[in-house]
């Protein structure tokens, strides 16, 4: 796809180059890439009649019944020789039902019903492709748009079953509109229970979306949905992309977690893998047709160097119709709302980022180097998505920082929502491992927190479910480690390692929150300090569960300071809500003083102080204001129903005095204790938005 073709007029490319000059000498590289991408358009709709009919590919590819209760066949394989269906309801007959050869290496088979006029293939059979190569060998595969398949305990690979219930899910419930402010809490099905036990749809739909919708967030990241043979993997060896893992139950309880959501105004994103593919070939993509190269590139080009996966072909056309019909799959028949792109990094480059620093200079994100076929598909992938559908929201998971990834297709740009802030969690956690408490260089934390390209915007974490995997720490580790197990009790004095750590948690989620992004994200029971890392079973840990689940029973437990962690994330997201600071533009830093240990910025009207030193506190500190008026405490990390001291007086009136202050034209003078958060508002500031 990535021939050279003439460069075409981007609508709005010159408003993109007015606001970085520094891309200006890239402007025939985005020419080209739009005219790749116009080009592909053009195709879709001389060959297809359009990315509509294309992306409803699903409807026609695998197995369907008619309304004749006939059942049609449909793949593509374009290196068989011969296919075969077999299964149940042949008696696993492996050459009663031929596919018939069809132009450009599709194959077809119609299976008609029976005498008594049911289907000849029944819901729940299980079904194999028998598929003869040209060397004479027999293949046994899964078709690879099965959208159901299940595993035996005592069997290494999974079966694909049809599945066609007789009253299939109808959801009630709409989806909900894109949010102001977008505050994700990622999650796994499989963990979502204190059980050390796989959980199921229909655990997470009763237990945790109460939890979720308590907790003030509006959006579900959903991981490991798409079904993996290895569940160690965590969903990232994908095997068949069109089936909802039936290791959590059947497809109708997804449907009726999503649809739940739905009913509380929370929007469920899938975490899609189009980056790569599991290597596995009787119920995989690999080798689906006998030949290397059928869904990905053949040799070297098809391999990746450090995950030991496939990668894709993506200036295939069959593949495009692959991958394109499965993000309209998941958001036509399960409803979602949209996706997190794993691997974005990996697809944009031909070295996949392996050995890559990133240095930030524009010659990184153009040239020989950038893998422009991946590049055009995302970006038919965000135009197709955000064309049909109105409030689809779509994150990239790129570390590189290429610019335009976030900017909208007609300025030239690749078309995500948002990106996610890579930098921030790997900062923390860099500081907790390396510096001591009076050593944090307060200029180094704000620098990484707004170092952001303006106008793409990201979403900011302290720690997503990497820094809870097995192998590194989670914040809340990382700042108590043993001590969790032994002294998080209310009943007794807290030690100075728990004190110090409770009082950091909060304030490093707090300032992430309010200056690292437009959008935030938690994974699952890090909002409370879960005490252990994330571990699924393996041969290593001798299959245990133990560390494979969320202990959310710890929450009830009202002794415990984990309620307090809770309690804390819940009543900052619910005042975001309130005041929608990740909505609104950039912080506005005034103070990043070193020795002093405070950071103060203001956001959306709303100021921030936050106050690092480990035991320096400040009675007048003078903090600079924008708006002139009254401001109140609206939160504080000292409280003591979050595990604080009780050193603040809500009560407390803060009038703003016509003094500049670091460049603000107006200022105030407050009590931040040590260790401490401070969020004031403007009580004459009417914060609707």
């Amino acid at each position: 796809m990535a021939d050279a073709v003439d460069t075409v007029s981007v609508p709005e490319l010159s408003s993109l180059l007015q606001a970085d000059s520094y891309l200006k000498p890239y402007e025939q590289d985005f020419k080209r890439r739009y005219g790749l991408f116009q080009k592909q358009l053009s195709l879709l709709e001389e060959a297809e009649g359009g990315f509509d009919q294309f992306t409803r590919s699903y409807k026609t590819f695998g197995a369907h019944r008619l309304p004749d209760n006939s059942v049609v066949f449909k793949e593509w394989a374009p290196a068989a020789e011969a296919l075969f269906l077999t299964g149940d309801f042949n008696d696993w007959d492996k050459f009663s039902h031929p596919y018939k050869k069809k132009e450009f290496g599709k194959w077809e088979l119609h299976v008609p019903p029976k005498e008594d006029g049911s289907p000849a293939v029944a819901h729940n059979s299980k079904l194999k492709v028998v598929l003869h190569t040209k060397e004479g060998e027999r293949l046994y595969r899964i078709s690879p748009w099965a959208t159901y398949v299940t595993k035996l305990d005592t069997s290494v690979v999974y079966d694909w079953v049809y599945w066609d219930p007789p009253q299939p899910y109808v959801h009630k419930h709409p989806r909900p509109r894109k949010p102001h402010s977008l505050r994700v809490y990622e999650s796994h099905v499989g963990i979502a229970s204190p059980e050390g036990k796989v959980a199921s749809y229909s655990n997470f739909t009763h237990n945790v979306l109460p939890r979720i919708k308590d907790l003030g967030y509006n959006c579900i990241q959903l991981m490991a949905i798409m079904e993996h043979a290895y569940y160690a993997s965590f969903g990232y060896q994908v095997t068949s992309f069109f089936a909802a893992s039936s290791r959590y139950g059947i497809p109708d309880e997804l449907k009726e977690l999503i649809d739940v959501a739905h009913s509380m105004g929370i929007m469920v994103l899938l975490d899609v893998v189009h980056s790569h593919a599991s290597k596995n070939t009787e119920d995989g993509l690999n080798h689906f047709d006998g030949s290397d190269s059928c869904f990905f590139h053949g040799g070297e080009r098809g391999e990746h160097p450090l995950w030991g996966s496939r990668l894709f072909n993506y200036s295939s056309w069959e593949v495009q119709r692959f991958l394109l019909s499965n993000l309209r799959w998941w958001m036509e028949e399960y409803r979602f709302d949209g996706f997190r792109f794993d691997g974005v990094t990996s697809m944009l480059y031909h070295h996949h980022g392996v050995g890559s620093g990133f240095s930030g200079s524009y010659s990184e994100y153009f040239g020989l180097h950038v893998d422009e076929d991946s590049l055009i598909y995302l970006t038919l992938a965000n135009h197709i998505l955000h064309t049909l559908y109105e409030d689809c929201i779509t994150i990239a998971e790129d570390v590189s920082g290429m610019p335009t990834l976030c900017r909208p297709v007609q300025e030239g740009g690749c078309g995500f929502d948002y990106r996610l802030a890579m930098a921030v969690p790997d900062k923390w956690i860099q500081i907790l491992k390396e510096l001591k408490d009076e050593d944090w260089n307060i200029g180094d934390i704000v620098y990484t927190l707004t170092n952001r390209r303006y106008g793409e915007k990201c979403i900011s974490y302290a720690e997503s479910h990497d820094q809870a995997l097995v192998g590194d720490k989670t914040l809340a580790f990382w700042l108590m480690d043993k001590e969790m197990y032994t002294s998080m009790s209310s009943v007794i004095p807290m030690n100075p390692i728990i004190d110090r750590g409770i009082q950091l948690h909060k304030m490093i989620r707090l300032l992430t929150h309010a200056l690292g992004g437009e959008g935030y994200l938690n994974f699952m029971g890090n909002e409370f300090g879960h005490p252990e890392w994330l571990d699924f079973p393996r041969v290593g840990n001798n299959e245990s569960y133990h560390y494979a689940r969320r202990q959310f029973n710890l929450l009830d437990m009202e002794d415990l300071r984990y309620s307090q962690l809770y309690a804390f994330d819940r009543d900052m997201n619910r005042l975001e809500d309130k005041y929608g600071w990740l909505s609104s533009s950039p912080a506005f830093v005034s103070t990043k003083h070193q020795s002093d240990k405070v950071i103060v910025f203001e956001r959306g009207n709303v100021i921030f102080v936050f106050n690092f030193h480990p035991t320096n506190s400040y009675s007048d500190y003078r903090v600079a204001v924008g708006p002139a008026g009254k401001y109140k405490i609206k939160l504080d990390s000292d409280g003591v129903q979050y595990g604080g001291h009780g050193r603040l007086d809500h009560n407390t009136e803060f009038f703003s005095d016509p003094v500049p202050y670091n460049d603000r034209p107006n200022s105030m003078k407050v009590y931040i204790p040590c260790r401490t958060a401070v969020v004031l508002a403007n009580e004459e500031i009417d914060y609707c938005y």
